[in-house]
């Protein structure tokens, strides 16, 4: 009988897809699998793993999670909601800093262009007319 060796390989929150993440919150938001099922169905070796995807993608603050056999009174259900907007806050927060940050390195990004051309005497940017344009698609689609 031949004996499988199992190697232990450290994985890292970057070998996980965006999609993989989402999907296991998702089972486990949904009651389907508990964090240690997680765990053994889809290989994960850390519950700080499971526990860092519910922070970062779940809807809810942990800290007032209410076990699910147990009805919630409406005051538990008017917490987990304010929870989840001020989560939902958060995330908007964080999404218009990221677009106002993106918006300010476009900017930069085109100043530093403009400085470039003018101290180089280089034009950086392509001005190409509509009939080069069009020539490029041609010779694009022949390939």
């Amino acid at each position: 009988m031949i004996e499988k060796e199992e190697f232990y390989v450290k994985r890292t929150q970057k070998d996980y897809s965006e999609s993989f993440k989402l999907q296991v919150v998702q089972e486990i938001k949904q009651g389907f699998l508990t964090r240690t099922q997680a765990m053994d169905v889809y290989g994960i070796q850390a519950r700080s793993t499971i526990r860092t995807w519910l922070k970062k993608y779940g809807n809810f603050d942990y800290q007032y999670k209410i076990n699910p056999s147990m009805s919630k009174t409406p005051e538990q259900r008017i917490l987990e909601l304010e929870q989840q907007v001020k989560l939902l806050e958060k995330q908007k927060a964080r999404a218009e800093h990221l677009a106002d940050r993106a918006d300010k390195k476009v900017i930069l990004f085109d100043m530093m262009i403009d400085i470039a051309e003018e101290e180089f005497n280089i034009p950086i940017r392509k001005k190409s007319s509509p009939e080069l344009s069009k020539d490029i698609i041609k010779k694009n689609n022949k390939r």
